[in-house]
């Protein structure tokens, strides 16, 4: 329990804890709400002295454009006045001018009048002068004409005497001309039957040369059927290998110094061909790669005996070794006049093949070489644009390195933000909260207020006798103490 003494009548009285606190909490909150309105009041002072300031600042602003504004409307003005005066100064000019120009116009009218006068006089002279001059002239013309006359008449006698002679002369020529072509047709039969002599002893020879050479082809074939027959399959299959090996390393020094031609030995897929042919220019860029199966006729089996049966597989070795075409040297078919007949392109089966037989296997190397040397500059140039292109790609990936970085990097300082503006919402949301409490604050505190205002010696002692007769045999209380009547809020009720 606390004491508490009245301001006015000073007598003391007893109040419990909870009264207490709320006579503090009142003049506290009063003394808030005071400081409160005095900041309120202040910082409204300092907004209308700051809009006040701003609006002088503006005016002064405003006159000063006005000012220069009207300077610059003036001085447009006094522009438009001296170029109207100009103006005037010069149409006074030119009508002074196009005057002088009329006078002098009527001053050369009357001259060339008097001019064309005496003009009129000498042509009429003229004319008689021409008319005279043009009969003289006709006189000697019609001379000239009868004397030009007798000299062409004389000329075409002389010319008709002089042709006569000329055809006379031309088949003397031609007379001559004919015996000499007739000696020549004469002498040209007899070179020709020698010439059919010749060819005729000439054919013979070679029938000779021909049959000769035939039966060495046969004895030759006969060897080879007996040598195939003595030798296996696969001793046949590697002497078409060796043959085509010596035949490239005898031209490898001359055509070939920086060419790769080696056995393929890698079968880790499970297949391998038979060699690989490569080049590369000085910068090392390759720009031809062959893969070689060579295929002999013991090399066939029962389910493979035509050159189209093995192009499958080459073209798979082609494919896994990384080389840019195909080449199958094959003496299967012999019979065959397509094969026979030189260089088979089978790229309509698998692209960049081709089937072709011993004997032309450098002719199809140097072909596809030069095809290549050819297009050397465009891989050349293909190989920088790759090299670009990794560049780029280096670029393109740290660039997406940045853009990953920098967007985690984003998403972090979002994130923060986000978490700042939610903190953000939930003081406001506090302080919302805050000004409720407030308000109620203020509420409580006027209630507390009424109930103190109203607050008598009859309703303290009602219900307590003994304090009752205490304040009623004092002699100091007043009346209109004890007489109040009680007052009940709707709140408080």
């Amino acid at each position: 329990m606390n004491e508490i003494i009245c301001p006015n009548c000073h007598k003391a009285f007893k109040i419990d804890e909870s009264g207490y606190a709320d006579i503090l909490k009142q003049l506290h909150d009063g003394e808030f709400e005071q400081a409160l309105h005095e900041r309120l009041e202040l910082s409204e002072k300092e907004k209308q002295n700051a809009v006040e300031l701003a609006e002088t600042k503006l005016a002064a602003v405003l006159e000063k454009e006005a000012a220069v504004q009207n300077a610059e409307i003036i001085r447009l003005h006094e522009q438009l006045k001296a170029r109207d005066k100009a103006e005037q100064l010069a149409v006074n000019e030119a009508v002074r001018i196009l005057e002088k120009e009329r006078d002098a116009l009527v001053r050369d009218l009357d001259a060339t009048e008097t001019k064309q006068k005496v003009l009129a006089d000498q042509l009429q002279e003229v004319r008689d002068a021409k008319q005279s001059a043009i009969e003289l002239a006709e006189a000697t013309l019609t001379n000239k004409l009868q004397t030009e006359t007798a000299e062409k008449v004389a000329e075409i006698g002389r010319l008709n005497e002089e042709l006569k002679s000329r055809e006379v002369a031309k088949q003397l020529a031609v007379n001559e001309a004919v015996s000499v072509i007739e000696k020549q047709r004469d002498e040209l039969a007899r070179d020709l039957q020698a010439k059919e002599t010749e060819q005729q002893l000439r054919e013979s020879t070679v029938k000779d040369t021909h049959s000769a050479e035939l039966k060495a082809r046969d004895e030759m074939i006969a060897y080879y059927k007996d040598l195939k027959a003595k030798l296996s399959t696969k001793l046949v299959g590697e002497t078409l290998e060796q043959h085509c090996e010596i035949e490239f390393n005898r031209v490898r020094s001359l055509g070939f110094p920086n060419a790769f031609f080696e056995k393929d030995n890698d079968a880790r897929s499970g297949s391998k061909g038979d060699y690989i042919f490569r080049e590369a220019d000085e910068a090392g860029t390759e720009f031809i790669s062959v893969m070689f199966e060579m295929k002999n006729e013991g090399d066939e089996t029962a389910s493979k005996k035509k050159n189209e049966d093995f192009l499958k597989e080459l073209d798979k070795d082609r494919k896994e070794k990384g080389c840019e075409y195909a080449v199958l040297v094959s003496l299967l078919e012999s019979d065959s006049e397509l094969y026979n007949g030189g260089i088979v392109d089978v790229s309509h089966r698998y692209p960049k093949m081709y089937v072709v037989r011993p004997q032309l296997f450098i002719p199809i190397i140097t072909l596809l070489r030069n095809a290549a040397l050819n297009s050397l500059e465009y891989k050349s140039e293909l190989a920088r644009v790759r090299e670009q292109n990794i560049d780029i790609t280096n670029f393109e990936t740290a660039l997406d390195t940045f853009k990953t970085g920098f967007a985690r990097n984003y998403d972090l300082a979002a994130r923060k933000f986000k978490d700042a503006i939610d903190n953000i919402d939930k003081t406001i949301v506090v302080l919302g909260k805050v000004k409720e409490s407030l308000i109620g604050s203020e509420n409580n505190l006027r209630l507390a207020n009424s109930k103190a205002d109203d607050l008598t010696i009859k309703r303290l002692t009602r219900g307590n006798a003994t304090m009752a007769a205490k304040f009623s045999e004092a002699p100091d209380v007043p009346q209109a103490v004890t007489d109040n009547p009680i007052v009940v809020s709707e709140e408080e009720k």
